[in-house]
């Protein structure tokens, strides 16, 4: 009997990297690799990188210095280690890094993953592989199902891509040139995806893409669906409770999705829309292609829609030529829309985007002090939107077991955790929870109903 050759994956940065990572595991399964959680034992371990934050290349060779230590004394104890560089950052820089760090057996771009048995056996026979060309077949129809055991190791929620790629051409993001063009994928795929998922026990599904809510796959019925009709469809499957999408562009926000969140109460009402700035100029500058009025109006459709919605979003401060007064916009909008959460990042520039070249930059004392500010701001919003919880009842999708001995955790519409001292039995249901204190950013409350016993019993590995 064959022993199973150990697969480490470490993956930085956005949610695709969080589902390719999973999809790498599947397509290795066939060749005898499991999972382990220690580089150190891994028999091949993959860094799947991400282009977007800063300084992520020197952050990858970092790595791959601690790596080369580990794959030394992996020689010495007899055995040999593979490491292969992945995502974005293997797309970009393919080239440079088999040139800076020796010690990489394998580079492969996001787009060629499925490509992996393959380039193990080159790198075998020829001591290295490289691949970052932008493969001519879909890599979605060559990529294995995952067995039901791992599904349901991976708990109750997850990712399904419906999207990659994103033709905007913002001037500081890579997207375009790393993950290249918009492509979507047919419906029929998505929903035999999310009918696998939901038969073993997977209850909540975030739909991710570049651009997601660009989508404009192939229906049943020849036609081009868009987000909102896919998301219609997916909630008529068995076993889905909660539907997500993330990232938007306010570009794309259509009728048939503001319909969506009006209609279906399996879409939760929390979207991740990213503005990047509150000043007109800047963002012409960026290449959004939306003013902030734009995004207001947009913001509006959703409110009108559905009440109880709420956002995050995206900002840059800091972005080259950004004025005290263009920054001071931001904090108008950011007081106007009022948000339940955001991310806030100084602005850093991109070997090979538009902005890269721009030359009246901002100093980094002054950055500093700018996104000091503006995480002030969304902090204070965050806290508030979070206090207004307690004292309600809210729905809670309970995902695994706490630190605390007894307590279990889950999640709200919003994504708050929260905790609650319960039976594990109850991992995998909706429930009802009084809310009645809050801990940094987790609600702590109790059950204010009875759970339903065995409602999920052999669907999630109890």
């Amino acid at each position: 009997m064959t022993t199973p050759r150990k697969l480490h994956i470490k993956s930085y940065g956005c949610q695709m990297n969080v589902y390719d990572a999973q999809r790498m595991a599947d397509t290795l399964a066939g060749e005898g690799f499991v999972e382990t959680a220690s580089a150190e034992d891994a028999d091949l371990v993959i860094l799947n990188t991400c282009h977007i934050r800063e300084k992520a290349s020197e952050k990858v060779y970092s790595e791959l210095g601690r790596l080369r230590v580990a794959k030394d004394e992996a020689a010495r104890a007899g055995r040999e280690m593979k490491i292969a560089v992945a995502g974005c950052v293997a797309q970009a820089e393919g080239a440079e890094i088999i040139h800076r760090a020796p010690t990489v057996d394998i580079v492969v771009g996001p787009q060629s993953y499925h490509h992996l048995p393959e380039l193990l056996k080159r790198a075998k026979a020829n001591g290295r592989a490289l691949e970052t060309e932008f493969p001519v077949e879909d890599k979605f129809g060559f990529l294995p199902q995952p067995k039901p055991d791992a599904i349901r190791a991976r708990g109750i929620s997850a990712f399904v891509t419906v999207q990659e790629g994103c033709d905007k051409f913002c001037t500081f993001c890579v997207v375009p040139y790393t993950r290249g063009a918009e492509v979507s994928r047919p419906v029929a795929r998505i929903i035999d995806d999310v009918k696998q998922l939901a038969d073993n026990g997977v209850r909540e599904f975030t739909l991710i893409g570049q651009n997601v809510n660009a989508y404009h796959g192939e229906g049943p019925d020849g036609r081009v669906w868009p987000l909102g009709k896919l998301l219609q469809r997916l909630a008529t499957i068995p076993g889905v409770m909660r539907l997500r999408y993330s990232t938007s562009h306010p570009r794309d926000v259509d009728d048939a999705l503001i319909a969506a969140h009006r209609d279906l109460p399996e879409l939760m009402p929390f979207v991740h829309l990213p503005v990047q700035s509150g000043a007109d100029r800047i963002l012409a500058a960026m290449n959004r292609k939306h003013t902030a009025d734009d995004y207001r109006r947009v913001i509006d459709r959703f409110r009108a829609a559905r009440q109880d919605i709420a956002f995050s979003s995206d900002f840059i401060v800091g972005f080259p030529g950004e004025t005290a007064e263009e920054f001071s916009a931001t904090l108008a909008l950011v007081t106007q829309i009022g948000y339940a959460a955001a991310y806030s990042f100084k602005y850093s520039p991109r070997p090979g985007t538009p902005a890269a070249e721009m030359r009246e930059t901002v100093s980094a004392a002054e950055m500093d002090e700018r996104l000091g500010r503006l995480q002030e701001l969304i902090d204070s919003q965050q806290s508030a939107f979070n206090r207004a919880a307690i004292g309600t009842t809210v729905d809670v999708l309970f995902e695994r077991a706490a630190r605390n001995p007894g307590q279990i955790v889950g999640r709200t519409a919003y994504l708050q955790p929260a905790h609650v001292m319960a039976s594990p039995d109850i991992i995998g249901q909706v429930l009802p929870v009084r809310i009645d204190s809050l801990e940094r950013y987790s609600l702590i409350g109790e059950l204010a109903t009875r759970p339903v016993p065995g409602l999920i019993s052999q669907t999630i590995g109890a």
